[in-house]
């Protein structure tokens, strides 16, 4: 009983202070339980600089923006007169509207944008390329939109090009390209 505040005592000061000489546990039983101390509060410790860590290190790598919600209160972007712009302004999302995607991604590159909404196909070939270290796709996608290729009335190429199509993606080569310019695996 009398071992047992000079040993915590002992092994508070040494973690703290490095070392304290004026008590020093004199029993057995006092410097077994000093040891104890000392190597136990080096475990909470490094258990708690851990978590810490390991929390910080979680939010710098997911970033703080993973879907439609978190833009609340963000410097968001994206280009005038779109179909991304018509959808924020639906949601009551504030944002710049610019006049193109060039400017919009200058002012994201120089630090003074949050978020770019914006078609995704085209974001993901810039989180890919120019922005990759950058820039990365979060969360789903917003408004699913469809694209396609116009051909003149009566066009010969109609024909042939929806054949390479449909070559390419049984083949895996349209899946290769996808994912080589455009990232992931959706």
């Amino acid at each position: 009983k009398e071992a047992l505040f000079p040993s915590f005592w002992w092994a508070l000061n040494l973690v703290v202070n490095g070392g304290f000489e004026e008590r020093v546990a004199q029993s057995r039983a006092g410097r077994a339980f000093s040891v104890f101390l000392v190597v136990a509060s080096l475990f909470v410790v490094s258990v708690f600089v851990a978590q810490i860590t390991t929390m910080m290190t979680v939010q710098a790598i997911t970033g703080s923006i993973q879907n439609i919600k978190d833009l609340d209160g963000r410097r968001v972007a994206t280009t005038r007169g779109s179909t991304a712009s018509a959808f924020l302004d639906q949601r009551g999302i504030p944002h710049q509207r610019l006049p193109d995607l060039e400017a919009v991604i200058q002012l994201f590159e120089a630090g003074q944008l949050d978020a770019v909404v914006f078609d995704s196909p085209i974001l993901a070939y810039y989180a890919q390329t120019d922005g990759s270290g950058k820039a990365r796709m979060v969360g789903q996608v917003f408004q699913p939109e469809s694209y396609g290729i116009a051909f003149a009335d009566g066009s010969p190429l109609v024909e042939p090009v929806n054949r390479a199509f449909l070559v390419l993606r049984e083949n895996g080569t349209y899946e290769d390209i996808r994912r080589k310019w455009f990232g992931g695996s959706d």
